[in-house]
Parts: structure tokens; C-alpha cells; sequence
């Protein structure tokens, strides 16, 4: 007789715990033990059980180990194990990671925790359970189409419909619900949760969310209307992904010298050749048919607003232009306008930049993009294999979040529809506008900055940050994919990792070849850049643009999610249009602006990776050297 040493281990999550009987087999290269006597001790988080196993012979090399939860005299309750380990005879310790939920009483299989890609699994035992994963997997997560042109996304009638494994944990739902209850509280508490008044000014606004103040906040209510902090947001604010220098005027945007140097102190040849002259064109929401709210028809400019680096490295704007195309009806305004003229031309630039901002930026590029990534990842990739360990922590929560931002937020009744200029078909004429012309290297920082010449602009923290996370996560990538492929020969031998890029470059991005995103990979050096973009994406760039809504522009008086009235003319004054577009949205509106911001922070990077899926020393060093940068 040998004997085995097992220990099963519950995770630390809440309600992870388990009453009922847990049943394991050790299936080996040499044979496999009948179902092991039920286990109980499970019944608490971080729970730990530990039992031997007598077996005639020696099993061989652990492959896989099977797990059933048997229905006690209680009721059945939903498991969330950690690991099993295994001690042999021989002395060798077997790691099988497992990190997922068990609902039912049927028979599941893991692998023993070292990785393997496909042309190295050779055991039968391996290739069986390899294929009857995917198998599975591809039932449990199909692809659906939600509109033509856009990303196509995870097939789920609500979140509830959702694998268990991929819905919120209990503490994840606690949270997710009641941070925007708290928003929805202190207004109903202040009778504005379904009042149908508008808002009498822009001081009312500010007064509604007292207990959301930080001192951002309060900085950014002083500063608002200032050109400075109007250019500073272009390079630090939640979208600084649409600014580039301009080397030469765009040919609808008719700027002169004398429009914008009034005293001849500079030209704007010498500037665009300085590298001091930058552009901001929404030119991908021109023509769009904007939504109607109430019985209303709704305003949506395509402006282009030209800035200036001055001397002392502020950017501020000099011309805005609202429209695409120059007409006398089209003006362009400057800061020596009219005062409220001025401050109006900003105002429809930010309402502008809301749509921008939220629909391409960050729910396109950031949301949809992470949910392609994720089933592309659970169709093709089974647990075993070294790029579902390395991706699988950054993926969490991102199909449940996007479901509920379907039903939700952009849904024929949702939020955004029924609040935003930009909803309905408005909407996805934007994301598939902003689909079509998206490009691989626009994802990648380091490209996207050369290529809209930001190289050297003074205080660009999200340049200067994004890109030092960059090389960390490039390293970190770089550390583990070298060490599981050590030549481009296995990298294309890998079929399931082809299969992974080439469904992304199908259903992500249409088949689209001019957006350059690979549909293939050849060599080591392309794997690396390309998981890097994914998990830049679904972490440090996600943050960028999603984060910053809670802490500077919740409630920001010049962010206007929709504009009810028209540019006025040059020559009237613009005040009644300023407060008119600053309280366009009844009071009872801002109940829905609360949900809409709180769902929409809901996606979180892996970036804690609190799962040990690597069992390779070298990898998980790696790992834990890396996040220390981090």
C-alpha cells in the first residue's frame, strides 16, 4: 500500500464555504483512486481539510484530479475552493489550482498546476480533459451580436444568466449596489429623486452632493471656467486621448495669425513648427443625428478647438470652432469674444467630449475591448495553458459589468438613452465610427503618444505615468511568456493561442486588417506587445479614464451630458444658453447621472492577482518582483 497525502483548501471569500460533502479522485499516469470518503470540514472561509489516501499501487504522475459536491441532508450550497495539493509516495508535492465556483453536484476536472500548451500536453488523460473544457466552455460562453459594427460581446440575458463563475462574488455585489446607493440616499433624502423640475442654476448642482466632496472637487468647481484648467484637462483629465500636435491647420478650420496673435508677438507657423500648437478635433460626431429627451430634440457639436503652449508650459485654447464645416452661421470664437460667448463655446465643447469621452473612450476601448478579450480567452484557452494563468486575474467581473451596462446604461430604456444627447442610435453611429477607425497602435501608449507627437509636453502625467506601467507590465509579460516560449517556432506551433488572437480580430474588431491588430502571431516579441496592450487596457488604462470621474467631474458643472438648446449667435449674449445647457437635465435626472457614473466604475483590474494559477518557481517569482513594482 502508498499512501497520499490530500489537502483541500476553501478561499477566503465570503460565502465561499461549503456544508456539503466534497468527494475527490486522483486520476495518474498509471491508474486512478475511486471517489475519496466525503470531507465536511469545509464548512467555514479559508477552511482547510486534510486526509490520506491509501491506494494499492502507486497512481504515477498526477494529471488531473476530479471533484463532485454531494447534496448532505441540508440543502445544496455553492463552494468556492482555492487549491488541492497532493503529497505522492514519492515525495513529490502535486498542485492542483481550481478558483472557481462549484454549484452543482455534477463532476469537474482540473489539471495539475503546471502549465502546458497544447503540442506539449501529450498524455491522453490531458488531451481529453484540454478538449472537453473548451468543449464546454464554448457552450457556457458564446459569442452574441448586440448591434452590427460594434464589438461583438458575451451571449447572456441578464447577469443572472451568466456562468456562476463569472457573475460577482457576494462581497463584489454588497459593494457594487451600495456605493451608488449611497448617491441615490442623500437625493432622495433631499426630495429630488423624482422631481420633473429643472434646475433653477449652476450653484444648485453643486450643493446636491455634499458628502461626495474631496478636494478635487472643490478645486475644480473654482476653476471650471479658467483656459487653463480647460487645456490642463486635454492632458490630465478623464480623456487624454484625443489632443495631438499640429504641425498644419486642418483646411475646415480657417485660423489666422491675426485672430489669434493679435499683437504679432508670434505666428502660427513658427508655433506649429515650435511643437507649441495643439488640436482637438471631434470630427467623429459630425453628422450625427442627436438623440431626443422628452418629446426633444437634443444639440451635439463636432467642434475643433485649436491650444497654445505658453512660455511658462500652460496650455490654454485660442480659437473654437463648433462645427466641422466653416460657415458664416459657423463662427470661431476666442478668448478675446465676449465673456459669456467664450465660456458658452467651452461649455459645447465639453458636452462634445462627454460623448467622446464616454462612448469611444472609455466604454469602447476600454469595457467592450475587455469583454472580447475575456471570451476570446474562455473559449480557447483552457485553464492549463500559460496565457490563461498570466490573463485570467485581469478578466474578473468584466462580463457581468458589461451586461449590467447593457440593460442598464445604453439599453433602449437605459440611462444613457434617456439622458444623453448622445443615446440611442446617436450612440452607435459613434462606437462604429470609433470602431472602424481604431487602430492597434493606438492602444499601445508608447505608439499612441509618438504618433500624436506628445513626446515632450510639459505636465503630462498620464503620458509620464502610463508609460512607466507600461514597461512594468511589458517586463512582467515579458519575464513569463520568454520563460513558457522559448523560441517564435512555439509560438506558432501554439494553435490555441492562434485561435485566441484570431477570435479577438473577428468579433473584436470586425476583421478589420487596416486597424493592424494581428490575426496571427509569429513571433515571441509580438506575443509580448500584444498582451501587454490587454492587460494595459483592462488595468492601468481603465483607471485612467474611469477613475477620475469620481474624484474631479462628478456633478462638474461644464461636463453636460446633453444640450437642449442651439449655438446662439456670435453677437448675443450667451449667459441664458450657458445656464440653460449647465441645467438642462431635470432634477429627477440626476438620480439616473448617479446610477450611470457608479455602474460604469465597476470594472477592476486583476492587478492584486491574489490566485496562485503559476506553479513554476520561476514564474511565480517572477510575478511577485513585478507587482512589487507595481
Amino acid at each position: 500500500m502508498v499512501d497520499y497525502e490530500v489537502t483541500v483548501s476553501t478561499t477566503k471569500y465570503l460565502c465561499a464555504a461549503t456544508v456539503n460533502q466534497v468527494l475527490v479522485t486522483l486520476v495518474g499516469t498509471d491508474g486512478e483512486h475511486q471517489w475519496l470518503i466525503g470531507h465536511t470540514e469545509l464548512a467555514s472561509w479559508e477552511a482547510v481539510s486534510r486526509f490520506t489516501v491509501s491506494c494499492h499501487k502507486s497512481l504515477g504522475k498526477l494529471v488531473l484530479i476530479e471533484i463532485k459536491k454531494e447534496l448532505t441532508l441540508m440543502f445544496q450550497d455553492n463552494w468556492y475552493p482555492a487549491k488541492v495539493e497532493v503529497l505522492s509516495p514519492e515525495g513529490d508535492t502535486y498542485h492542483f489550482p481550481i478558483y472557481c465556483w462549484i454549484t452543482d453536484n455534477e463532476v469537474h476536472r482540473f489539471r495539475e498546476g503546471t502549465a502546458l500548451k497544447i503540442f506539449e500536453d501529450n498524455h491522453p488523460l490531458g488531451k481529453y480533459s484540454r478538449q472537453q473544457e473548451l468543449q464546454k466552455r464554448a457552450e457556457n460562453y458564446r459569442w452574441d451580436v448586440n448591434e452590427e459594427g460594434i464589438p461583438h460581446c458575451v451571449k447572456a440575458l441578464n447577469q443572472k444568466s451568466l456562468p456562476y463563475k463569472a457573475q460577482f462574488s457576494f462581497t463584489k455585489t454588497i459593494e457594487f449596489f451600495s456605493t451608488a446607493g449611497k448617491g441615490l440616499l442623500e437625493l432622495k433624502a433631499k426630495g429630488l429623486d423624482d422631481s420633473n423640475k429643472n434646475w433653477p442654476d449652476i450653484d444648485s448642482i453643486s450643493k446636491v452632493f455634499c458628502s461626495r466632496r474631496t478636494d478635487i472637487y472643490d478645486y475644480v468647481q473654482e476653476h471650471w471656467k479658467e483656459d487653463a484648467f480647460f487645456g490642463y484637462q486635454y492632458l490630465n483629465g478623464i480623456n487624454p486621448l484625443l489632443i495631438r500636435c499640429c504641425k498644419v491647420l486642418p483646411d475646415n478650420f480657417p485660423v489666422t495669425d491675426d485672430m489669434v496673435f493679435l499683437h504679432g508677438q508670434h505666428s502660427l507657423a513658427e508655433e506649429m513648427e515650435k511643437g507649441n500648437i495643439f488640436l482637438c478635433d471631434y470630427n467623429r460626431l459630425d453628422g450625427v443625428q442627436p438623440n431626443t429627451i422628452n418629446g426633444k430634440k437634443q444639440y451635439l457639436m463636432a467642434p475643433l478647438v485649436l491650444l497654445h503652449k505658453t512660455p511658462d508650459h500652460e496650455l490654454k485654447p485660442i480659437a473654437i470652432q463648433l462645427k466641422q464645416t466653416p460657415a458664416d452661421d459657423n463662427p470661431i470664437f476666442f478668448p478675446t469674444d465676449n465673456e459669456y460667448d467664450w465660456l458658452m463655446a467651452k461649455i459645447f465643447v465639453r458636452s462634445a467630449d462627454f460623448s467622446e469621452h464616454q462612448l469611444n473612450v472609455h466604454l469602447l476601448r476600454t469595457h467592450l475591448l475587455a469583454e472580447v478579450f475575456a471570451v476570446s480567452l474562455l473559449r480557447n484557452l483552457p485553464m492549463v495553458h500559460p496565457l490563461y494563468k498570466l490573463l485570467i486575474p485581469h478578466t474578473r467581473y468584466t462580463l457581468e459589468i458589461n451586461v449590467l451596462a447593457r440593460l442598464q446604461l445604453i439599453s433602449e430604456s437605459g440611462v444613457f438613452t434617456r439622458f444623453s444627447a448622445s443615446g440611442g442610435e446617436a450612440m452607435i453611429t459613434i462606437l462604429k465610427r470609433s470602431l472602424s477607425s481604431m487602430t492597434y497602435r493606438s492602444l499601445c501608449i508608447k505608439d499612441d503618444i509618438d504618433d500624436r507627437g506628445l513626446q515632450d509636453v510639459p505636465n503630462f502625467y498620464y503620458r509620464d505615468d502610463g508609460l512607466r506601467l507600461w514597461d512594468i507590465i511589458h517586463r512582467f509579460v515579458q519575464g513569463i511568456l520568454c520563460y513558457y516560449y522559448k523560441n517564435d517556432a512555439e509560438v506558432q506551433q501554439d494553435s490555441e493561442l492562434q485561435k485566441w488572437i484570431l477570435d479577438i480580430f473577428e468579433h473584436g474588431f470586425l476583421c478589420n486588417a487596416d486597424s493592424g491588430i494581428p490575426q496571427s502571431f509569429n513571433t515571441v516579441a509580438d506575443l509580448i506587445k500584444f498582451v501587454t496592450m490587454v492587460i494595459f487596457t483592462c488595468s492601468c488604462q481603465h483607471s485612467a479614464v474611469n477613475t477620475g470621474q469620481s474624484s474631479s467631474t462628478d456633478q462638474r458643472d461644464e461636463d453636460v451630458l446633453s444640450v437642449s438648446h442651439s449655438r446662439p449667435d456670435c453677437d448675443q449674449r450667451a449667459i441664458a444658453a450657458i445656464l440653460t445647457v449647465s441645467a438642462a437635465a431635470p432634477e429627477g435626472k440626476a438620480a439616473d447621472a448617479v446610477r450611470m457614473a457608479e455602474r460604469s466604475k465597476a470594472l477592476r483590474s486583476g492587478r492584486s492577482l491574489p490566485e496562485a494559477w503559476f506553479e513554476s518557481h520561476s514564474a511565480t517569482a517572477h510575478l511577485s518582483s513585478q507587482q512589487d513594482k507595481v
